[in-house]
């Protein structure tokens, strides 16, 4: 029988020469971005990363729209994933690079109306040119991803109410005009508590939920592929529990992406966590990953899981690519050891009180994962 495909995305914006500021901004000379575009992007990821990958692993693409595909580029980048064997995972307006100011739940009329047409483009380039690079299957499509870099504030005042208003009357409009370009498209919600303004307004996943049920029930548009695109190192910045996030997730039908990279936390080797910025490590091999593997198989998805990450400060570009591979393997290593877990006799030990007991359990298929990983690598 053959394997079953595992879905993993890429974003175009990991393959970056270096952020500036407090680190290098120059230390992957031949990423620059003056000659290094989204095609480019496209082929590093068929040449280098692809064939270090194991056969039934399906790759796919991320990309903001409109410094990484625009109206000049669509086309050409639709041809290019086609010929790599690349299907088109996610689209997301830049908005956050050009609406300071609330973006399409600005205060400010004028911004939010343009802010508004610019998320529209994004929406109508996703359906055509870019649409012929989509999956075969009409259930692994693309998923616009309406993260809330711009819609966030920093004055405490009552007027946030009529900011919230203002979202959900904007992302009303453009689901709207989304589903009357192609109903298979995806729509998600990308939770964030910080970044860029000090408060956001969706800023956890039980707030993205709520936030498409009022929705819902307030301008009659249907929740079918509507959902939240979650990201672990997210909700670990405020210390949530990106387990009970993928429980409210699967209970409530709106898993529709997901980016599983960490703060780097959650493996007890590299620093981050609650009250860090965003780091973006790459996927931790853990016993918090090995159950969220186990609760998405139980709860049958099978779309994209993306890898939304930045190589190190200190990374060339082969270490920086091959954080990359090491991200997508250790995701797979967590599935394969989730899929060992005996979850009967981890039940009857949580049934008997025996805690220490099912922590053995845990223990081992981190071990058991870390095995995995080594063989998919080529360690030892």
């Amino acid at each position: 029988m053959a394997e079953k495909k595992s879905l993993h995305s890429i974003c175009a914006w990991t393959f970056n020469a270096g952020k500036g500021g407090f680190t290098p901004a120059h230390i992957r000379p031949s990423w620059e971005a003056s000659r290094f575009d989204t095609i480019a992007k496209i082929k590093l990821v068929r040449d280098k990363i692809i064939p270090r990958l194991p056969k039934h692993i399906q790759i796919g693409f991320e990309m903001h729209y409109d410094y990484e595909f625009n109206d000049e580029t669509g086309g050409e980048i639709a041809d290019a994933l086609i010929e790599a064997g690349i299907s088109l995972a996610l689209t997301t307006p830049g908005a956050h690079a050009h609406f300071g100011y609330g973006g399409i739940a600005s205060l400010d009329p004028g911004e939010r109306a343009a802010a508004l047409d610019y998320c529209r483009k994004a929406v109508g380039l996703t359906c055509d040119p870019l649409r012929k690079a989509w999956h075969a299957d009409a259930d692994k499509g693309p998923t616009l991803v309406i993260w809330n870099g711009s819609f966030g504030y920093d004055i405490a005042t009552p007027a946030v109410r009529n900011m919230y208003q203002n979202l959900k009357e904007s992302m009303a409009d453009l689901c709207r005009y989304g589903d009357s370009l192609d109903k298979g498209l995806h729509w998600a919600i990308e939770p964030k508590p910080n970044e860029g303004h000090p408060a956001m307004l969706l800023p956890t996943v039980a707030s993205a939920i709520l936030f498409w049920k009022k929705i819902a029930t307030e301008f009659g548009i249907s929740l079918n592929k509507k959902g939240v695109n979650k990201e672990f190192g997210h909700s670990e910045m405020i210390g949530l529990d990106i387990i009970h996030d993928t429980i409210e997730e699967i209970d409530n039908h709106m898993l529709v992406h997901m980016h599983v990279n960490s703060q780097g936390y959650n493996d007890g080797i590299v620093l981050g966590g609650p009250g860090k910025f965003d780091i973006d490590h790459g996927v931790r091999i853990s016993g918090i990953n090995i159950a969220v593997a186990s609760l998405i198989k139980e709860g049958g998805y099978t779309r994209w899981k993306g890898h939304d990450m930045q190589p190190r400060p200190y990374d060339n570009e082969d270490q920086a690519a091959d954080r990359v591979v090491r991200s997508i393997l250790s995701w797979e290593a967590c599935a394969q050891a989730a899929a060992e877990l005996n979850e009967g006799e981890l039940l009857m030990l949580l049934s008997k009180r025996a805690t220490a007991k099912a922590e053995d359990l845990m223990r081992e298929a981190v071990s058991s994962a870390q095995r995995h990983f080594n063989t998919m690598y080529g360690i030892g």
